[in-house]
């Protein structure tokens, strides 16, 4: 696995993804949207912070305590973490049907035990972060702060939408 590790690391190695991680992303992008692959995957819908496009990309859900979270592997460079800030949290996950949603930043201090989890869930996630899976809670602190971490919660609906 250590050529796959290689690979990941000069694939995301600068501020974009290779052409072959963005065909790669794009693909997964429609299998998990259709609902098809492991149960964890699905599509981040947010609208960019300046182009106003709507972006899709695939993501991994992590849940922790009875909550779901999504994590930036790529940390604060990622661009969907500067376009759900500027959206102020708001966003859409798609597997198979939409759900509006709202990804609340998470406090550092909350991060350690959600990394951890992610790592777990997340094969594809371990070369980008530089702690071992296995590793106490403590080497996760370390590097919490370098890692958004949001918290899925329902988009609340505003008043007079959908009612008839």
């Amino acid at each position: 696995m250590r050529w796959y590790d290689a690979y990941l690391r000069r694939a995301y190695g600068s501020r974009r993804p290779s052409a072959f991680v963005r065909f790669l992303n794009r693909t997964s992008t429609m299998i998990f949207g259709a609902g098809i692959g492991p149960r964890r995957a699905a599509v981040l819908e947010v609208v960019g912070r300046s182009s106003g496009c709507l972006f899709s990309l695939p993501v991994v859900i992590t849940d922790w305590n009875g909550e779901r979270y999504l994590v930036a592997m790529l940390g604060e460079r990622a661009n969907w973490v500067r376009n759900v800030r500027a959206a102020q949290g708001r966003a859409v996950l798609r597997r198979g049907k939409r759900e509006a949603v709202l990804l609340e930043d998470v406090t550092v201090e909350m991060r350690p035990a959600i990394l951890r989890r992610y790592l777990a869930v997340a094969p594809g996630a371990r070369p980008h972060i530089a702690v071992d899976r296995h590793a106490p809670l403590e080497d996760f602190a370390a590097i919490a702060a370098q890692i958004p971490v949001f918290r899925i919660t329902h988009e609340p609906r505003p008043v007079g939408m959908g009612e008839r």
